[in-house]
């Protein structure tokens, strides 16, 4: 999302979708920070007490196990929610109808991907991380952007994630996670394993990648139109950076 919102994404439109979007425990912080020495865009979802989920706590992704019956953490009831909950909350929301649809796919590509993860029909799957506030809203901007952008064709070459285990609502994970190997499996994201320790590509990521992208070469001659620089929140060895070019084909 602030990518995106850097390559010139109408930051009030998405607000106004963010805000009309039936849930609560959350609010969003744009502004700017620096990243590994570069000046980039920072897309924060702040949550209150009652949904946080710890998507940020490093202690918490990759701390030993203190307690083995609660992790060592106390864990909120996230609600949870199924597809056509989503859907509805979706169709309801103040955003375009391109922005809509987009929004509706990658949801779905999300739902498979955890069908698959857990050997359950799609209609069956409930989203806790995934269908938690924050991802909610994480998916609703980056399709309200990108439609607002106006992009025919993006080409994403290959995805880069890291090694190692991350922790979730389900206890320790390999990396990558089985829903973002599914969603690879699936829409072919030529997922490249690097050697960096932790999780440098969500299924919240994955989703939006695999449904965006039209493309793995970029065309042979083109023109740099602008570039976005997007802030990470997580801290790892490499730089906690997403950037996009918005390029012209000659």
């Amino acid at each position: 999302m602030a990518s995106m919102l850097d390559l010139g994404a109408d930051r009030l439109v998405m607000l106004k979708a963010l805000n009309s979007l039936l849930v609560q425990g959350f609010e969003v912080k744009i502004s700017r920070v620096e990243k590994s020495g570069h000046n980039a865009c920072d897309f924060n979802v702040i949550l209150d007490e009652k949904h946080e989920n710890h998507d940020h706590d490093m202690q918490y992704l990759h701390g030993a196990v203190k307690d083995n019956s609660h992790d060592g953490v106390h864990h909120h009831d996230h609600e949870c929610r199924g597809i056509v909950e989503i859907k509805e909350i979706i169709k309801k929301a103040d955003m375009t109808p391109g922005a809509r649809a987009l929004a509706v796919k990658i949801f779905t590509i999300l739902a498979h991907a955890e069908a698959k993860a857990h050997e359950v029909p799609v209609e069956k799957v409930h989203f806790h991380e995934v269908g938690a506030v924050d991802s909610i809203a994480d998916i609703v901007a980056a399709a309200v952007c990108f439609d607002n952008l106006g992009i025919d064709k993006t080409i994403i070459p290959k995805i880069c994630d890291g090694t190692g285990t991350i922790r979730c609502r389900h206890g320790m994970l390999s990396v990558p996670v089985p829903a973002v190997k599914n969603i690879d499996l699936a829409h072919k994201l030529n997922l490249h394993t690097t050697e960096v320790e932790g999780e440098l590509v969500t299924p919240t990521g994955a989703a939006i990648a695999a449904a965006i992208r039209t493309d793995e070469q970029l065309p042979g001659y083109f023109t740099t139109c602008r570039t976005g620089l997007g802030a990470g929140k997580r801290a790892y060895k490499c730089p906690g950076i997403l950037r996009a070019v918005l390029i012209k084909e000659d």
